[in-house]
């Protein structure tokens, strides 16, 4: 009997042995879950605040990215703005100088048309009712008077030869000659301005070729007005060897001429053009002008003037 009481005895020992190892087993195991769970819900937590943190990051580097970018854009509009000022001003700037430029080539064209009126209305041009063969190379046409006219373009060209080829010499060894009335007053101007020597009125024979004479010369050029009314002149040069210039009309023999101004020698308006035209050519060889516009001196002021016009 004592020992049915001692196996009862240990049974309820054992039993609550195991239902207390069952206790602790399930307190433990709700000890690990809870620690589990703990542990998951800090991970969790963790990789919540690290998908804030990296959401956070991507975040500050998108307005840093869009910051860069706004600021890039603003500094691009400036510069463009810039460069558009700068273009801006450039263009008008251009422009202003074009059309200043426009405006004196017009101004040019317009007093270059107004100066070649004036020069045909001279008459420069007309020759006579008779032609020579070594001049009708520097004829167009006849007109309906009958007299040759003479090609102006050729007229001006050989001023600008003649011209230079005065201005390789020494202007003072540059000899010209007017037997023709209406040709000293130009001459005379043409000297004035130039510093040439005028042998006006009846040219003295030997004047190139007798030493022994008072007035002999050596000239360098000699120019003639007509190679007709001067012809003495231009004899002794040719046996002096000294070039000859010759302003021809239409019936002028120019075989001992050099070079031929094919022009009007005959009219007082015509000589006054012919030689004004020399000298401002020359003067600018010179250096004494610089342009056409610096010529202070007229046709007017080379034309010889009638008794009437000076009284």
């Amino acid at each position: 009997m004592s020992s049915h009481l001692n196996m009862s005895a240990n049974t309820e020992i054992i039993k609550n042995d195991i239902t207390s190892t069952d206790t602790s087993n399930a307190e433990t195991s709700t000890d690990t879950s809870n620690a589990e769970t703990s542990t998951d819900t800090s991970n969790a937590e963790t990789s919540t605040d690290t998908s804030n943190a990296e959401t956070s990051t991507d975040t500050s580097n998108a307005e840093t990215s869009t910051d860069t970018s706004n600021a890039e854009t603003n500094e691009n509009k400036e510069l463009s703005e810039a460069e558009s000022q700068s273009t801006n001003s450039l263009n008008k700037v251009e422009n202003s100088v074009v059309e200043k430029y426009d405006d004196e080539i017009n101004i040019e064209n317009s007093d270059s048309e107004n100066l070649e009126k004036m020069i045909l209305s001279t008459g420069i041009r007309v020759g006579t009712p008779v032609k020579t063969k070594s001049m009708s190379r520097y004829i167009v046409r006849a007109n309906p008077e009958g007299l040759y006219i003479l090609d102006i373009s050729k007229t001006l060209y050989r001023i600008d030869v003649a011209a230079k080829f005065i201005g390789r010499t020494t202007i003072s060894k540059v000899a010209i000659t007017s037997a023709r009335e209406y040709g000293k007053k130009p001459v005379e101007k043409f000297c004035e301005a130039t510093g040439a020597t005028p042998l006006l009125g009846r040219f003295m024979p030997g004047t190139f070729t007798n030493p022994s004479l008072p007035k002999y010369m050596e000239p360098e050029i000699v120019i003639v007005t007509d190679p007709q009314a001067d012809q003495q002149a231009v004899i002794e040069a040719t046996r002096a060897g000294v070039p000859v210039l010759a302003i021809s009309n239409s019936d002028n023999v120019i075989s001992k001429v050099d070079l031929v101004i094919p022009a009007n020698n005959r009219g007082r308006k015509a000589l006054a053009t012919v030689y004004w035209l020399l000298a401002r050519e020359v003067m600018k060889k010179q250096g004494k002008i610089k342009s056409d516009k610096e010529m202070k001196l007229t046709i007017d002021d080379f034309e010889t003037k009638l008794v009437e016009e000076i009284v």
